[in-house]
C-alpha cells in the first residue's frame, strides 16, 4: 500500500478480548455474558474512528509475525489503514488486552503490551529514515501518541527533532499509566486528552470537575488539554481560555475505547476545519454514540 497518511497513530495495536455482562459485578462474580475479540489498543481504536471520519491513518507500532499478528495486520489493511511502517518482529508475540465489563462499568482489565515496550524506538524508524520524514525535514502533521509507550520513549519524543513540526495529540492508555505523560506536559505543541482521574494523577491531587482539572494541568505546564468526566462534563482549553460542555445523556452499554473514540473524533473535527466549540460537541456526540452501542465496530 502506498497511500499517503494524513495522521500518524503511534502506540498499541493489539487484540481486545472483552467479556461483557448485563449484570452488576464485583470481585469473584461469575455471570453469563458475551466474549468478543476485536482489533484494539489505543492507537488502533483512534485509527478506526479516524477512518469513520474519512481520514487516512498510518500505524507505527510493533506487531508479531505470529498468526495473531498476520490476522491483525490484515484487518487493519481491510479498514484502509497504512501499515507499511509497522515494526514486525519475529521474536515478539502480538500484544493483547483483556477486560471485563458489567452493568456497573469496567470491572477489571489487563493490558499485555510487553512487545510494544520491548520494541522501543524501533517503531519510530520511519520518522528518521525518510519514509515519513527525517530529523532535517520532520513529519509536519497530526500525531496521535499512546501512553502504552514506555516513559523513556515518551521522554525521547518530547525532545526529539523528529517531532519538532508535529501537532502532538497525547492520551494515556489507562489511569495506571497516566504519569508517563509527565514528560510531555511542557511540550509546546502537545494536546493532552485525559479523564478526570488521570488529570488528578498528573497533578497529584483530586479535582471536582473537568474545568478545574483542565486548569490544574495548564498550571502544571500543559500547552492544551481536554479533560472528560464521564457523562458529567468535558473541558477544553489553554491558559486563561477553558470551555466546558455537557455530553448527551445515553444508556451506557460499553466503555472500553470510549476515550479513544472521543479523541479521534475531536482530531478529525479540527482537521476538517471545525471551530473549538463545534469540534468538542462532535467529539462528545461520537463518544456518546459509541458507549450506547450504536457505532459499528
Amino acid at each position: 500500500m502506498n497511500k499517503s497518511p494524513d495522521i500518524l497513530c503511534i502506540g498499541s495495536v493489539l487484540w481486545d478480548v472483552i467479556g461483557r455482562s448485563a449484570s452488576h459485578m464485583r470481585v469473584g462474580s461469575d455471570v453469563p455474558g458475551r466474549i468478543t475479540r476485536l482489533p484494539g489498543g489505543v492507537a488502533m481504536n483512534i485509527a478506526m474512528t479516524l477512518r469513520r471520519f474519512r481520514m487516512t491513518p498510518a500505524l507505527l507500532t510493533a506487531i508479531g509475525r505470529d498468526p495473531e499478528g498476520e490476522e491483525l495486520v490484515a484487518e487493519a489493511l481491510r479498514m484502509g489503514m497504512v501499515c507499511d511502517h509497522i515494526y514486525r518482529s519475529d521474536d515478539l508475540p502480538t500484544d493483547v488486552y483483556m477486560a471485563i465489563e458489567g452493568a456497573n462499568g469496567l470491572v477489571a482489565a489487563v493490558a499485555d503490551a510487553h512487545s510494544l515496550e520491548a520494541a522501543g524506538d524501533k517503531i519510530l524508524r520511519p520518522l528518521a529514515s525518510g519514509a515519513l520524514g527525517t530529523a532535517e525535514a520532520p513529519f509536519a502533521g497530526p500525531v496521535a501518541l499512546d501512553g502504552n509507550l514506555t516513559e523513556e520513549l515518551l521522554q525521547t519524543i518530547a525532545t526529539s527533532p523528529l517531532f519538532a513540526a508535529a501537532d502532538l495529540r497525547v492520551a494515556p492508555a489507562s489511569p495506571g499509566k497516566a504519569e508517563r505523560l509527565l514528560a510531555l506536559l511542557g511540550h509546546p505543541s502537545a494536546t493532552l486528552y485525559v479523564n478526570l482521574e488521570e488529570a488528578g494523577l498528573l497533578c497529584q491531587t483530586t479535582f471536582a470537575d473537568s474545568a478545574s482539572g483542565a486548569a490544574g494541568l495548564i498550571a502544571r505546564g500543559a500547552h492544551r488539554v481536554l479533560v472528560t468526566d464521564g457523562g458529567k462534563s468535558a473541558s477544553e482549553g489553554t491558559a486563561g481560555d477553558i470551555m466546558t460542555q455537557t455530553p448527551p445523556a445515553v444508556m451506557v452499554t460499553r466503555v472500553t475505547g470510549a476515550g479513544d473514540t472521543f479523541m479521534a473524533a475531536h482530531i478529525a473535527s479540527e482537521a476538517q476545519g471545525m471551530d473549538r466549540a463545534a469540534a468538542l460537541t462532535r467529539a462528545l456526540n461520537a463518544a456518546a454514540t459509541y458507549v450506547s452501542g450504536d457505532t459499528p465496530l
